[in-house]
């Protein structure tokens, strides 16, 4: 009886995320490897850079604190608002631990790290990650008369490793939980709203040069993971 009802409990979310992970595959049949160089608009580079920004640091934390503030607008009981805030915290401290351990356990390079070999700032991937951080940093500023700024801006920002992608996962944490409790009140729009920007967070790491199409699928097939063992009770 105690594990049809967990089961149950978690259906809504693993329907948001199933829903999420399709569009993303469609998504990424056609949008795998975009062209690193080259200049792009403000407006698009403006439009992808908030879009990442929202589920990175610091972002993410207005993204959190958007969305905890969802069953204080709906007026739930205190009781119900303790465990949705505690469980949704759960679910990020577990996806932080996961994404850290998994970067340092596959370290798969970065795409951006294959266009500095291209041009020639680099050697190889392997030599960009054995530089420092400051020499890290240096390689991508040389990169910056054939890379526009609006992406080399968010690479050195980030000269860890690729999978899986910390901020697909925080996206798809989000959808399965949030968008699971939307979707088990049949309020539909907002859980579709939800999804759409956790597409847009997708695509965006994709366009930055940052992750590869198995690193964003991958990263969703971590959240389902995690929200397997987040505790349901009353």
């Amino acid at each position: 009886m105690l594990t049809s009802s967990f089961i149950t409990k978690k259906i809504p979310g693993f329907i948001a995320l199933l829903i999420y992970a399709t569009t993303m595959s469609g998504i990424l049949m056609f949008f795998s490897k975009p062209t690193l160089i080259g200049e792009v608009s403000d407006v698009t580079g403006a439009a992808f850079s908030l879009l990442t920004g929202s589920a990175g640091n610091p972002g993410f934390l207005v993204t959190v604190a958007i969305l905890s503030l969802i069953p204080f607008l709906l007026k739930l009981p205190r009781k119900k608002v303790f465990i949705l805030v505690t469980q949704f915290a759960v679910l990020l401290v577990l996806s932080f631990a996961a994404k850290t351990t998994l970067k340092q356990f596959t370290e798969v390079p970065r795409p951006y790290s294959y266009q500095l070999q291209s041009l020639g700032i680099v050697e190889s991937t392997t030599g960009f990650y054995q530089l420092t951080n400051a020499e890290k940093d240096a390689a991508i500023e040389a990169a910056t008369n054939s890379v526009s700024d609006w992406r080399t801006s968010h690479w050195q920002g980030e000269t860890n490793y690729s999978f899986p992608s910390g901020h697909t996962i925080f996206a798809a944490i989000c959808v399965v939980f949030w968008g699971g409790f939307f979707c088990r009140r049949k309020n539909f729009i907002p859980a579709g709203i939800l999804i759409l920007w956790a597409i847009g967070v997708g695509v965006s790491r994709i366009w930055l040069g940052m992750h590869w199409p198995t690193d964003v699928l991958g990263s969703i097939g971590c959240a389902a993971l995690l929200y397997c063992f987040l505790p349901e009770w009353e």
